[in-house]
């Protein structure tokens, strides 16, 4: 993992996390373009089968002991980690990459917005439900979005509400190891779910090498690189540029995919966004950030 002096600028983390953000989204532009070889469950099984080979061989999990107490959320945690990936992949099946983007991120949204009562809060609960009313099908000719795509998207979103709320239980005195250890736990699972539904399709060499860069953009280098960021940045910084992914998302997916939203779409999007980002820096305290973004 990289290192970074702390004598280095101040900006510099800053963009070691807006490369770690462009290097997630490159990763799902490049998923999304595999799907017609092998589906998003297919997809799903060569990220986590690659990407659980490298954190395991760079963190090394098999040296953790985890306490009696931590077993279940730690079963937990690694069950969300894997539902993540598997359902926001298929979610772009149908939906544009920024809009899935938007709205997986009502899940930690909700953690930071049920977590306070605060008269402010209910300004970024209200810019969260008006952008999710302009990106939803919720009635005739409101976004155009496909609704099994929006539903397995807000799927993937509780999955990493759930990943948060037990990400930090389970990985009390064992930091980011604890990521590798949950992911050999998500690739038990939906590895061979995903090279069930994917069948023979999946199992060619010439997928290898796409595999590999999905893993790498998705999970090592920006795992890295956030980890980095996360030792020098506030949890309010690094919160508010967390809060740009959707944006990024859809400007990943307009360069790579040739997607492009609406008006009304991108109004919703930005919503969003403003939500997150004002829910980030009204935050009362500076919680630690246990969790990051493996999207």
């Amino acid at each position: 993992m990289p290192t970074l002096s702390r004598k280095s600028p101040a900006w510099v983390p800053v963009v070691l996390l807006l490369i770690a953000m462009t290097s997630i989204q490159s990763g799902a532009s490049l998923a999304k373009s595999l799907f017609p070889l092998v589906g998003a469950p297919g997809v799903t099984a060569l990220r986590l089968a690659l990407g659980t080979l490298i954190l395991v061989v760079v963190f090394k999990p098999w040296r953790l002991r985890f306490q009696p107490e931590q077993r279940i959320p730690l079963l937990l945690y690694g069950l969300a980690l894997g539902g993540m990936n598997y359902f926001f992949y298929l979610s772009l099946h149908s939906i544009p990459l920024g809009i899935a983007v938007a709205l997986e991120f009502t899940g930690p949204l909700a953690v930071a917005l049920f977590s306070s009562r605060r008269p402010v809060d209910f300004l970024w609960v209200l810019l969260a439900i008006g952008g999710l009313w302009m990106l939803l099908p919720l009635g005739d000719g409101i976004s155009g979005i496909d609704p099994a795509g929006a539903a397995w998207a807000l799927l993937a979103g509780a999955c990493w509400a759930v990943y948060i709320l037990t990400g930090q239980r389970a990985g009390d005195g064992h930091g980011p190891a604890t990521v590798a250890m949950g992911s050999v736990i998500a690739a038990l699972v939906f590895i061979p779910v995903g090279a069930w539904q994917a069948g023979p399709a999946l199992w060619q060499w010439s997928l290898l090498p796409l595999g590999l860069a999905i893993a790498v953009l998705s999970t090592a280098l920006p795992y890295s690189l956030e980890m980095v960021a996360l030792t020098r940045l506030p949890t309010r910084t690094f919160g508010t540029l967390m809060s740009m992914e959707p944006g990024m998302a859809a400007l990943s997916g307009m360069l790579f995919l040739g997607e492009r939203l609406s008006a009304i779409q991108l109004l919703g999007l930005l919503s969003i966004v403003l939500a997150s980002v004002g829910s980030t820096l009204t935050l009362k305290r500076e919680p630690k950030v246990e969790s990051i973004d493996i999207n």
